[in-house]
């Protein structure tokens, strides 16, 4: 009985031995494999890669925002005339002289004026194009590839188009009109103040409107099916489900395309710069056009980088509120 009891002992002395070096054999495999030092080189814990893999953007915005953006708060506040370079501190003076300038005003309403025009016209065209092609029928895709076309155009290229296309003597358009004897002389699109605005915001619609209706057809498709069906079992009309359920449940979408015609809008210069040049007399000047002449045609920097600075923080609050709405919206 005493030999068995002996044995016993043995065997559960060395089945306790082998459980505890298997828990430290465990425990050891599983220390090698944690990140940091204690389980190997600094450089292969998750930390570190993780380090690695946003040093490349890190870089490139440090490098092509932060330092730029640094610069040019410098310049707002110093006198830096574009030839002659920093001339010492002049604050405040680039800001208390913007208002000074003629054009100051005049740009600023007229770029506020283009943006509300563009931003209604540009995107309820969208709006209608996507509710066209948004179920799938025979020939959608063709008509949503052709909507979508002259978002590939690059924007000078597509001004340098309309600029030959509204030419009024050797543009096709006043000879087309001409043709069919709708005017008798031709037509400058861009002769007076308000064709020149109209002219333009045709040439921004046309470029941005597929675009636009893309990322609006994303967020209707995003709709589910059974309640469009629910609202027509409980009777709703067309218009009822369009202003009950779409805009709605859309309004993501539309909070997103605001922000981003809004924003555009407000810095518009391709289009100004090749087909108006600003006139005539000045009236299609938009403040980024001004930046561009306070820069490279008054030759002052100082100036020109207190308007950046200017138009910067709008454009930080106009996005700070936009994004709010945004976040509102998806959470309602």
């Amino acid at each position: 009985m005493s030999d068995r009891t002996a044995a016993d002992g043995r065997r559960t002395s060395t089945d306790r031995t082998s459980r505890t070096l298997r828990t430290r054999r465990i425990i050891r495999t599983h220390r090698t494999s944690l990140p940091g030092p204690a389980g190997g080189p600094w450089w292969r814990s998750r930390k570190a890669k993780g380090l690695g893999y946003a040093a490349p953007t890190a870089t490139f915005v440090t490098v092509f925002f932060v330092l730029p953006l640094l610069l040019v708060g410098q310049m707002s506040l110093s006198d830096w005339p574009l030839l002659a370079g920093d001339r010492g501190i002049n604050s405040p003076e680039n800001y208390t002289d913007i208002t000074d300038n003629t054009l100051f005003w005049p740009a600023i309403r007229f770029t506020l004026l283009y943006t509300v025009i563009v931003t209604v016209v540009l995107l309820g065209l969208a709006l209608l194009l996507a509710l066209l092609v948004q179920e799938s029928r025979p020939g959608v895709g063709f008509f949503r590839t052709v909507y979508f076309l002259p978002g590939a155009l690059g924007l000078a290229s597509a001004s340098l188009l309309f600029w030959g296309l509204y030419s009024p003597t050797t543009g096709p358009l006043s000879a087309l009109l001409e043709g069919l004897g709708l005017v008798d002389d031709p037509v400058s699109f861009l002769g007076s103040p308000t064709s020149a605005l109209l002219s333009t915001v045709f040439l921004i619609v046309w470029k941005f409107a597929g675009f636009y209706m893309l990322i609006l057809l994303v967020g209707l498709q995003r709709i589910p099916h059974e309640v469009y069906e629910a609202a027509r079992m409980d009777g709703a009309d067309r218009w009822q489900i369009f202003r009950r359920i779409t805009l709605p449940l859309l309004r993501p979408s539309l909070a997103l395309t605001l922000l981003l015609c809004a924003t555009g809008s407000l810095l518009a210069f391709d289009q100004f710069f090749i087909l108006t040049k600003g006139g005539p007399d000045n009236s299609t000047v938009t403040i980024v056009q001004l930046i561009y002449r306070e820069a490279f045609q008054r030759l002052d920097l100082g100036t020109a980088a207190a308007l950046s600075i200017i138009v910067l923080a709008v454009l930080l609050l106009l996005n700070v509120l936009q994004f709010r709405g945004l976040r509102h919206a998806d959470e309602s």
